[in-house]
């Protein structure tokens, strides 16, 4: 997926988390907003904790109940204090893999134009955090906690989804499960074409486990009316306009359109995930098949019925480019622009109706990322000049892939300054020039082939690689391998490890 690693600055003061009153559409539940009354922050009681605790193995059997996921063994449950959330966090954005990710690739991001050039991601990362985790378990210590500061009744419907994840760590250990992705750079063809195979695995798979536990939120807080998530399916429908809604939200609000999209993802398409499949195939299909045989690809989640027919996602071919570029540039990023990522470019290029056209018509995409050798310190580094970036985007049909070009040529002029386009004999070709540099648009056929701030003669020449070699191979490639890393991946995925999201709980 597109590249989630973000650069970065040390933050300090201390880490508040805040937390949601959790209601459903027609059930009782408070609709307090958080932080909305200045009163002096209370805490629960002791007496409160300990029977916090002891609801800790019911909660665990409802959620063991509904999912038909065995418990295996006690789960281990803490009191955490907002300092010890703090600590959690911090130690998320400081040691995560997937935060050293985003860290990498923020100036990837920029050059895309999924984040202004003068945005700083780590600051905005941790504002964000402080208002939208709502509670959490850590596959690590096998504990859920408890927060001290969150009415006990409050929390039960925050606590049931987080122990679905326990049982689903008991059955599939989580960290490694959900981490499939190679970490290291790409320096060959093979490397490239691997990392492409697994690329958008993590994402669909964060959006498996988030979907699953909040079928088991939903029908824990619609328990009291006697519905559920199958009897009313159309409560998923009410979640996921609650979840596009950032009224109580302001931080998220001003999220880029990536941040906000990957936070979403897991919990809004998961659920539907979840819901199709518990309505097609059964419960054991929804929760311990999707577990054992997890999609591998967010086309997969965004259409389950691909997933049910066992359908292979399109998964696009690298030739080797290294003997072209290698010489000039070190390759930093390389991945997949999966549907979600698609979904996310096309509405911040044309909007949420060139979203939906165009989302449905995607084939499949890949992109590769390279520094100049000579960008050597870390200023030089964090600049976009510095950054040569190819794309190509398949489409299920020629008129699709002629209107996303469109769109992504307007999009130049917000990304660089002095656009100018330069005259062509070939009609395929789209030349411009820019601040940073030249880009070649080419669309043949079903493709469209980006690339910008590589020089003209080069760019045509990987345009000729990369269509060419489609069809040669591609497939094959997509069935030996499983994809794991798109530009949102390790987004998605990171956001899933610190906990439950306010985003993904009524409002």
């Amino acid at each position: 997926m597109l590249p989630r690693r973000v650069a970065s600055s040390l933050f300090s003061g201390l880490f508040l988390c805040s937390f949601v009153a959790i209601g459903l559409p027609g059930s009782a539940a408070a609709q307090s907003h958080p932080g909305a009354s200045t009163a002096p922050e209370t805490h629960i009681t002791p007496e409160q904790a300990q029977q916090l605790f002891k609801s800790v193995d019911d909660l665990l059997h409802f959620a063991s109940s509904t999912t038909g996921l065995p418990i295996l063994s006690p789960v281990k449950r803490s009191l955490s204090s907002r300092a010890q959330v703090e600590k959690y966090l911090l130690d998320k954005l400081n040691d995560d893999k997937d935060a050293k990710r985003m860290q990498q690739s923020e100036v990837v991001l920029k050059k895309f134009g999924l984040l202004d050039r003068d945005f700083h991601l780590r600051p905005f990362l941790l504002e964000l955090l402080r208002e939208q985790i709502a509670g959490y378990y850590d596959p690590k210590t096998k504990t859920v906690y408890i927060l001290n500061w969150v009415d006990p009744e409050t929390q039960k419907p925050v606590l049931v989804h987080e122990l679905t994840h326990a049982l689903q760590d008991q059955r599939v250990h989580l960290d490694t499960w959900s981490d499939q992705t190679p970490f290291d750079v790409s320096h060959t063809v093979a490397q490239d074409n691997e990392h492409l195979a697994r690329d958008e695995m993590n994402t669909a798979r964060g959006a498996v486990t988030e979907g699953q536990a909040m079928a088991v939120f939903v029908n824990y807080a619609l328990r009291p009316s006697g519905r559920t998530l199958l009897t009313d399916p159309e409560i998923v429908q009410k979640m996921e306009d609650q979840m596009s809604s950032t009224a109580d939200s302001p931080v998220l609000a001003r999220a880029p359109l990536l941040l906000s999209q990957s936070l979403i993802f897991p919990y809004q398409d998961g659920l539907g995930f979840t819901q199709d499949l518990w309505m097609d195939k059964g419960r054991n299909a929804a929760f311990a098949g999707a577990l054992d045989h997890p999609p591998s690809s967010t086309w997969e989640i965004i259409n389950p019925r691909y997933y049910e027919q066992h359908r292979q996602p399109p998964v696009l071919l690298m030739p080797d480019i290294h003997p072209l570029l290698d010489t000039r540039y070190n390759p930093i990023d390389i991945g997949q622009i999966g549907q979600l990522d698609l979904r996310i470019l096309a509405t911040l290029y044309g909007g949420p109706a060139a979203a939906r056209s165009l989302t449905p018509a995607w084939d499949g995409g890949i992109y590769w990322a390279g520094q100049l050798r000579s960008a050597t310190t870390p200023a030089q580094q964090s600049q976009t000049g510095s950054l040569a970036l190819l794309y190509l985007s398949a489409w299920t049909t020629p008129s699709a892939a002629r209107t996303f070009a469109t769109l992504y040529a307007r999009e130049l002029a917000l990304k660089y300054d002095n656009v100018r386009p330069i005259p062509q004999t070939d009609s395929d070709d789209r030349v411009y020039s820019t601040s940073e540099g030249d880009v070649l648009i080419r669309t043949r056929d079903h493709y469209v082939f980006t690339a910008e701030s590589f020089d003209l003669d080069t760019a045509r020449k990987l345009a000729d690689l990369l269509v060419d070699a489609q069809g040669t191979g591609a497939l094959e490639t997509a069935h030996l391998h499983v994809p794991d890393r798109d530009l949102s991946s390790s987004w998605i995925r990171f956001f899933a490890s610190c906990g439950l999201m306010k985003a993904a709980l009524p409002h």
